[in-house]
């Protein structure tokens, strides 16, 4: 066979292969089912653990062999995935309503995580055998062929309730993302019931009984205004605060106890939280702390916050929500799988494939019901109906050589071959037109059913079964008999497992927080060779001259609320509050300023530390190592952000000096290579500080700029170079761009 080559364009191709695997990512993995309000994970774990007959009166079985199960039949994706969704569905503290229960460790809400799956065990509550798995057996949703065509797996479940409301849904796809917050149970069933009953309810009317989302971890919705639009497009953010109560302390003082914390605090968030409050002590912007303590244990949450005696309160609690994550902001996309392709719901919309997928499985449910209920009449009314002529059937059997010659007479009324003891016997079973199952049955009955009591039970059954008949007749014919039903079923389920809302909706206004002004003061700021910073006072400075004048590799005189900026040579610019720095004593060592900026030691090296104040006053001077230059006035950079660029570089090039120009009159530069060269500060350009900037000094092939001194024509400077102290006055000045001279050193 010869071959055949199929030529596409590559850029087809590729769009295609990415959208098929976008796709399989959005609708198979990451993106919840509006029907049932669960990803692929969670259904095909819950269905497992159905299907294994873990049930809530059962006992508990091993995580790993859900989770190995699942993988072999459903999800052949890994068990960590599986999992963490199993872990997840446990988790009372992130799901509105548990799906799964377990048993030993399955985290907790500070962030520690469960444990290993072959420690921990689990079977389903209550609830999601009644409203999730109940009635899979009467085929009420499709079943579709797992990954190698060797098991059937349901392809939504038939949950009863908005699940996705309930319990919300957090996924990341390609491209896309949801984010449903959790609600509470009684309210999202009388939004459906209400739906139910009045389809021309708006997103607007159903927020009268859906009021906002109901968090497992309590806490304050500040927002409220907001919500209505937010359920209306289905994004928007949803502002959150823990709830902080104020109680008395030991000896007068006032503590703050945090009971609850906003959602998206849980986790490793508290960890952060309790770093950022000691964070605010040390930066002295919360001096009344006079200790925390997270008392949290498995009746909730309790983290203590110990204040002075005589603070203000109100203007602390406020602090906490401005400075720390106790107010946060829930991210809304209601963005789930709706006729098998992504969409943003409004609350409405969610509810309405709710209601519509309701109306879609309990018409399969009692089309299946009724079909039963049939067969079960025909069967009765054949029995019943046998049991009135029962002499005549015995007789029939007596009479037939074989089963199937007997079943013929009942079915056609074909009496060949069959002895009767009179002819009306025969004329009578000529008459019988049972129908194949009737007969069946009545061959298959059994002499003790003949009992009268037996055959009242047989009647009784058969009425029984009209009933059935009618009823089921009647939900199918009639809408409001199917409505009926479904509001039934979900007022049965709100009774049982319906709780009290825990996070309150409200309007507050914006915590307004003053920080406490700081008395402004001169303070030194020394950096030694180590790049360790800290802020000394006036005295402090006076006492000990000599010994930080030897220590330190700068000293920046400077006040307490102003910035210190510091030049690097990879020329980048870190700016720092004063504030920042902590006020040490003399030997004390301060903190590395990687730690109050985002310079880091690894890749750059200090060249400058000045005040803010400074460089309004004064121009800089920049030298590179490739003798690039230039002078730039010193309020280019007065910034508020803390990182920008002091200078552009070459590819390769780094600055190799950076200063103050005050009373400096000359500048010498002298290359790796033993190059001198002067040239009066005049001859350099000012130039913004984007640019490069000119040429200073002709280097020789491969060498580069080694040191920059400044000196001044009144006075004979000395420069020390090499272990060697050169007066100044010794270098021939002349221009700039000149290779200069080689001294004898």
């Amino acid at each position: 066979m010869a071959e055949k080559i199929i030529k596409s364009e590559y850029s087809e191709v590729m769009s295609k292969s990415f959208v098929d695997y976008a796709m399989s990512v959005i609708v198979a993995r990451a993106l919840p089912d509006v029907r049932d309000g669960l990803k692929p994970v969670q259904r095909r774990v819950l269905y497992d653990m159905h299907e294994l007959g873990i049930r809530s009166d059962k006992p508990y079985r091993k995580s790993a062999r859900i989770v190995g199960d699942t993988m072999g039949k459903y999800h052949p994706h890994g068990d960590s995935s599986i999992y963490d969704s199993l872990v997840v569905m446990s988790q009372d503290f992130k799901k509105g309503m548990a799906l799964v229960e377990g048993h030993g460790n399955f985290g907790n809400i500070e962030g520690d995580p469960a444990a290993a799956m072959r420690y921990t065990e689990a079977r389903l509550q209550k609830i999601t055998e009644e409203a999730f798995l109940a009635d899979l057996d009467k085929d009420i949703v499709d079943f579709i062929p797992n990954f190698d065509e060797t098991e059937k797996e349901p392809s939504v479940l038939p949950v009863k309730i908005p699940n996705l409301l309930v319990n919300g849904s957090e996924g990341i796809a390609v491209g896309m993302v949801t984010s449903i917050p959790p609600h509470n149970l009684n309210e999202v069933i009388d939004a459906e019931i209400a739906l139910l009953n009045d389809p021309s309810l708006t997103t607007h009317d159903l927020m009268k009984y859906v009021t906002g989302p109901d968090f497992p971890t309590g806490g304050i919705v500040i927002n409220k205004s907001e919500l209505e639009e937010i359920y209306e497009t289905g994004t928007g953010k949803i502002k959150v605060r823990g709830k902080v109560e104020v109680e008395k302390g030991k000896n007068g003082r006032t503590n703050l106890v945090i009971t609850e914390i906003p959602y998206p605090m849980i986790g490793a968030n508290i960890a952060k939280f309790l770093s950022d409050v000691a964070a605010l002590y040390e930066s002295k912007k919360a001096p009344d702390i006079l200790d925390i303590s997270n008392q949290s244990s498995k009746e909730g949450i309790r983290i203590v916050i110990e204040l002075k005696r005589d603070c203000d309160v109100e203007n602390y609690k406020n602090m906490l929500f401005k400075k720390t994550r106790l107010e946060d902001t829930f991210g809304v996309n209601m963005l789930a799988i709706s006729n098998g392709k992504p969409e943003t719901m409004s609350l409405r919309d969610v509810l309405k494939n709710c209601i519509d997928f309701s109306y879609e499985f309990n018409r399969r449910k009692y089309e299946n019901l009724l079909k039963k209920e049939e067969e079960k009449r025909e069967i009765q009314e054949g029995l019943i109906k046998a049991c009135n002529v029962i002499d005549l059937i015995i007789e029939i059997l007596r009479g037939s050589k074989d089963r199937a010659m007997a079943k013929k007479c009942l079915v056609e009324g074909v009496t060949d071959g069959i002895h009767f003891k009179s002819k009306e016997s025969k004329v009578m079973a000529m008459q019988l037109m049972f129908t194949e199952k009737q007969a069946n049955a009545i061959l298959e009955m059994r002499l003790y059913k003949l009992i009268g009591l037996e055959i009242e039970a047989l009647i009784k059954d058969h009425d029984e079964t009209m009933a059935n008949i009618f009823k089921y007749e009647d939900i199918l014919e009639r809408p409001s008999s199917m409505t009926r039903v479904i509001i039934e079923e979900l007022k049965g389920i709100k009774k049982e497992y319906g709780r009290e809302r825990r996070t309150v909706i409200t309007d507050s206004e914006e915590a307004v927080y003053e920080d406490k002004k700081m008395e402004e003061m001169d303070v030194y700021v020394l950096m030694d060779r180590f790049g360790y910073v800290k802020a000394v006072d006036i005295p402090t400075y006076e006492r000990n001259i000599e010994a930080i004048k030897e220590e330190s590799k700068f000293i920046v005189l400077c006040k307490n609320t102003g910035k210190v900026c510091l030049f690097s040579d990879n020329g980048m610019l870190y700016n720092a509050k004063v504030s920042d720095i902590p006020m040490c004593k003399m030997r004390d060592k301060g903190v590395p300023i990687d730690n109050i900026t985002a310079y880091t030691s690894n890749d750059s090296g200090i060249l400058l530390l000045c005040s803010q104040s400074d460089l309004n006053l004064f121009r800089l001077v920049f030298v590179s190592k490739t003798s690039f230059m230039k002078v730039v006035d010193g309020s280019e950079f007065d910034v508020t952000r803390k990182t920008v660029a002091a200078t552009k570089l070459n590819d390769g090039d780094r600055l190799c000096a950076v200063k103050i120009l005050n009373d400096t009159s000359n500048i010498i530069l002298v290359s790796d290579d033993g190059f001198f060269l002067k040239f009066p500060i005049e001859q350099i350009p000012e130039k913004k500080k984007g640019a490069v900037g000119v040429r200073g000094m002709k280097l020789n092939k491969d060498a580069l700029v080694d040191k920059v001194f400044f000196a001044q024509n009144a006075t004979d400077s000395i420069i020390h170079y090499n272990d060697t102290d050169i007066p100044a006055s010794k270098i021939k000045l002349t221009n700039r761009d000149a290779k200069g001279t080689k001294l004898r050193l």
